[in-house]
């Protein structure tokens, strides 16, 4: 589980944190040719090993660079607009799936491992790092197939400010949830359905309401989901 927990903390911050929209869209354009791709793949490696942080371990961070610069190559040179969200999500579980053959390779009597962080930390870190941009690009990927056309979009609104809201309503629910304050829960969510309903009433687009109501919904069911999780193996 720490294993696990380290190596998949490692893929959440190269894969979200420090992979920026320029990034991915160089990638995209340029595929094999672009460095950026090559840089990703060795910041994944360096990752692993500072979290990790066991020589006798050194292959397993090169395992992880190799793997996932295979996928990634894989991911942009079939990658279409029609099937680019599809394979965001392959591209992810292929990821995981190499890190849990790994750690079911390499037995407990192979690995030694030095916690400087134990698992309880890494479990709260690990749910921390995931509610916050991978969970934002997650819910923006899966509802990327709804584009609503509404007046709401030619108004004044701060710049990326619906993201850092996301965040900030999963990490307080993150948060209730682990110290058992379900009541706040509720009553996040109702605070948000009142301020969200002067400007649905406003807008007069229906889409625009079920678009909105499933990204809460999503990011809601995300951070509660994991809450749930991190809870049961604390």
């Amino acid at each position: 589980m720490v294993l696990f927990l380290k190596l998949f903390l490692a893929h959440l911050l190269g894969d979200f944190t420090f992979q920026s929209k320029k990034w991915v869209a160089e990638k995209e354009n340029q595929k094999l040719k672009s460095p950026k791709l090559y840089l990703h793949s060795l910041i994944h490696v360096l990752l692993s090993y500072l979290f990790i942080w066991d020589l006798q371990l050194w292959y397993i961070p090169l395992i992880i660079g190799i793997t996932h610069f295979c996928i990634d190559a894989a991911k942009l040179i079939l990658q279409t607009k029609e099937n680019r969200r599809l394979l965001f999500f392959i591209d992810q579980l292929l990821h995981i799936i190499v890190i849990v053959i790994i750690c079911i390779i390499c037995s407990p009597s192979e690995i030694i491992i030095t916690d400087i962080i134990n698992q309880k930390t890494l479990l709260i870190g690990t749910g921390i790092i995931f509610l916050t941009q991978p969970a934002s690009i997650l819910i923006k990927t899966i509802i990327s197939i709804y584009t609503p056309k509404t007046e709401m979009d030619k108004g004044d609104s701060l710049e990326n400010a619906g993201k850092y809201i996301g965040m900030l309503e999963r990490l307080l629910v993150f948060t209730f949830i682990l110290t058992n304050h379900w009541e706040g829960v509720g009553f996040l969510i109702a605070a948000k359905s009142i301020f969200r309903f002067s400007d649905l009433t406003e807008a007069k687009d229906r889409k625009l309401t079920e678009y909105i109501l499933i990204g809460t919904l999503l990011s809601f069911g995300i951070a509660i989901i994991t809450s749930l999780l991190i809870t049961y193996y604390l």
